[in-house]
C-alpha cells in the first residue's frame, strides 16, 4: 500500500493523501509506505532556481512518519532513473521493486521520462497487473487549490497565519546548532546557527520566532539569509538569537518556529551599523513578545 510524491511541506492535501493511504492499509492488511525522490526532480534539472523546498529530507521524514506511515522509501532521482520510461517504472519499481498491492496519488501526479505516465495509465497498468490505483481529491481553500507553491507565496510575504493555514501546523525550520564564525558572539549576540542545505530558503530576512529546544520554547529573534554585509556565503544560513537568555546550544537539535516577520535582510555599511540594525531588532522582538503576553 503505497503512495508517491515529492510530500514538500506534507501540507493538508498532502495529510488528505496520507489518510487514504492509512485507510488502504488497514484493509488489505499490508504496512503503508511513502516512496519519495531525493534530490527533489525539480532540483536536480534546475538545481538552484528550482522552488525553495519548505523542508529538508530530515524533516521531512519525521513529518511523513508523524502521519503515521510505516515506512519510506527513497528513491535516488539521477541521471538513470530520469531516464527511466514511463512503463520501465511501473515494472521496475512498482511491481518488481516493491509489490504494490495499491496506489494512492495526487491528481497531478505525473512520472517517467519527460513525464509521460499519468494516473490513467498507472489504473490501465494496475488492471493488468493486479493493483488498485485510487486518485486523491484536490483539497481546496478559498477556492483554490491546496499547494506548496501556494506556502511559498505565504511565506514569502511573511504570512504565516496564512501559511499555518495551509500546512495544518506552525511553518517550522530543524537542525543542529553548528558553530559559525562566532561574529555574533563578538559583538554581543549569540547566535545560533543551523545550515539549511540548499540553495534557497523559502523566506528570508528577520523574524520574530520561538526556538523549540529540550522541552522549552524559548523567545527568540531570527536571520535567514546570507549576510550581505559580511559577505560569506553561498547558501542561506538560520541565525537565532534567544533573547535575554544564556546557555549552550552548539550540537544540539532545534526547532524554530515562525511567528512575524519584522523586515528584509540588508546589507549596511559596516559593521558597526550591522550592530544597531541588530539591537534594534532584538528590542522590537522583546517588545513584541511582551505584547503578545499582554
Amino acid at each position: 500500500m503505497a503512495t508517491i510524491g515529492t510530500f514538500d511541506g506534507i501540507h493538508l492535501g498532502h495529510q488528505a493523501i496520507m489518510a487514504q493511504v492509512r485507510q488502504k492499509s488497514a484493509e488489505y492488511g499490508v504496512p503503508s509506505m511513502a516512496m519519495i525522490f531525493e534530490p527533489h526532480p525539480m532540483e536536480f534539472f534546475s538545481q538552484e532556481q528550482a522552488p525553495a523546498r519548505l523542508m529538508r529530507l530530515h524533516e521531512k521524514l519525521e513529518a511523513i512518519y508523524a502521519e503515521d506511515i510505516d515506512c519510506i522509501f527513497c528513491l535516488q532521482f539521477n541521471r538513470s532513473f530520469r531516464q527511466l520510461s514511463a512503463r520501465e517504472f511501473v515494472d521496475q519499481v512498482l511491481i518488481n521493486g516493491i509489490g504494490v498491492r495499491c496506489l494512492v496519488v495526487g491528481d497531478d501526479f505525473r512520472f517517467g521520462c519527460d513525464r509521460r505516465g499519468d494516473s490513467q495509465m498507472l489504473k490501465a497498468a494496475g488492471l493488468e497487473h493486479g493493483f488498485e490505483v485510487i486518485d486523491t481529491a484536490t483539497v481546496v481553500r478559498e477556492g483554490r487549490r491546496v499547494s506548496s507553491t501556494w506556502v511559498r507565496e505565504e511565506l514569502e510575504v511573511g504570512n504565516f497565519l496564512a501559511a499555518q493555514a495551509l500546512l495544518g501546523k506552525p511553518f517550522r525550520i530543524s537542525g543542529r546548532v553548528v558553530h559559525g564564525q562566532r561574529l555574533g558572539r563578538t559583538l554581543g549576540v549569540p547566535t545560533a546557527n543551523v545550515h539549511l542545505q540548499r540553495f534557497r530558503a523559502p523566506l528570508k530576512g528577520v523574524f520574530v520566532v520561538e526556538v523549540l529546544v529540550d522541552g522549552q520554547r524559548l523567545p527568540a529573534v531570527a536571520n535567514v539569509g546570507v549576510r550581505p554585509t559580511v559577505g560569506d556565503l553561498i547558501k542561506p544560513i538560520l541565525e537565532v538569537h534567544v533573547l535575554d537568555w544564556e546557555g549552550d546550544l552548539y550540537g544540539k537539535r532545534i526547532t524554530v518556529e515562525f511567528i512575524a516577520r519584522m523586515r528584509d535582510e540588508k546589507q549596511f555599511a559596516n559593521v558597526d551599523e550591522l550592530l544597531v540594525n541588530i539591537r534594534a531588532d532584538i528590542d522590537n522582538a522583546r517588545r513584541f513578545f511582551a505584547e503578545r503576553v499582554h
